[in-house]
């Protein structure tokens, strides 16, 4: 596979307008991406730029802190795809999980896998803010609710995604399942790491500047 189709083209600032994400758009169609990764506002908007191409309309749901409610995550998930989105990328409940309430975390991921019907789901387990044995733990869970990615970050918290953290997630879920590296790719040898540790998928916004083969500035 090219890089190009590694690479989730992603603009999720609170700020961002529209012209920010019809630029986004414009980019991922020019350099065929595999998704755009944006807020649920903007989904509509992205599946009627996108439909005469493959790259995907990926969202986010209970994002960015991932506090909410399983019910309100499904139905989240719900008027995403109803809006257009192909992909959903969810924040696990990362305080249930650090307070040892395994079942609620599963059943916060299934609640969105079951209203996702065929679509892809993410799970966003934010590495930065949990040990390596936590980081086990959540993937587990994520495989078990039926899940078909991990994802290590928001790009909202404290850090983003290391070779350390992909590989250990992919020696968790398997072959079988993908591992998104989110936060921190910036270059195409950074991309080229996360690949080769393990991932199969990079959310970045700077997905121009690695298909030129620059160094993009940020943390995203």
């Amino acid at each position: 596979m090219e890089i190009n189709k590694y690479i989730d083209h992603t603009i999720l600032k609170p700020e961002t307008t529209k012209e920010q994400v019809l630029e986004i758009i414009d980019q991922a169609k020019e350099y065929d991406f595999a998704s755009v990764c944006i807020n649920p506002t903007w989904v509509s908007l992205a599946a009627e730029a996108l439909a005469e191409t493959d790259v995907k309309v990926c969202t986010v749901i209970g994002f960015p802190l991932g506090a909410n409610t399983p019910a309100v995550k499904a139905f989240e998930t719900e008027d995403a795809i109803k809006n257009g989105a192909d992909e959903i990328d969810m924040v696990i409940n990362i305080g249930a999980l650090k307070s040892g309430d395994l079942d609620l975390v599963e059943a916060d991921i299934k609640a969105v896998v079951d209203a996702s019907g065929d679509k892809l789901v993410k799970v966003i387990i934010e590495t930065c803010l949990l040990t390596d044995k936590e980081k086990i733990t959540a993937c587990e869970l994520a495989k078990a609710a039926g899940a078909d990615f991990v994802k290590t970050s928001t790009g909202f918290s404290t850090g983003g995604a290391n070779v350390h953290d992909i590989g250990l997630m992919r020696q968790i879920v398997g072959p079988d399942m993908g591992v998104k590296a989110s936060g921190g790719a910036r270059s195409l040898e950074d991309v080229q790491a996360f690949i080769e540790a393990g991932a199969n998928r990079i959310g970045s916004s700077s997905g121009v500047a690695i298909m030129k083969g620059l160094k993009a500035d940020g943390d995203y």
